[in-house]
């Protein structure tokens, strides 16, 4: 999964990210609104932690939006076969 399904997928993934990352507030998940540049950004000015530490992180959550597309996919095709 790319960046881009992430960003388009946004609204439905943004709650994930605020259980990652509780010091985000919905207002910050709004200005982010899927763009990683701002995710990474808004994760520095959270928690004062280097850049590098928090690509690694949204690197994990990219993974992690992949395999709920998956999972969510599955549970349709299950669905509506």
């Amino acid at each position: 999964m790319n960046w881009d399904t992430i960003e388009g997928n946004w609204k439905q993934l943004k709650g994930n990210a605020k259980e990652k990352w509780g010091k985000l507030t919905d207002d910050d998940l709004d200005i982010i609104a899927g763009k990683r540049e701002r995710l990474i950004g808004k994760l520095q000015e959270k928690y004062g932690i280097a850049k590098g530490e928090f690509e690694k992180q949204v690197d994990e959550f990219q993974k992690y939006a992949r395999l709920k597309a998956i999972k969510d996919a599955e549970k349709w095709s299950e669905n509506n076969i």
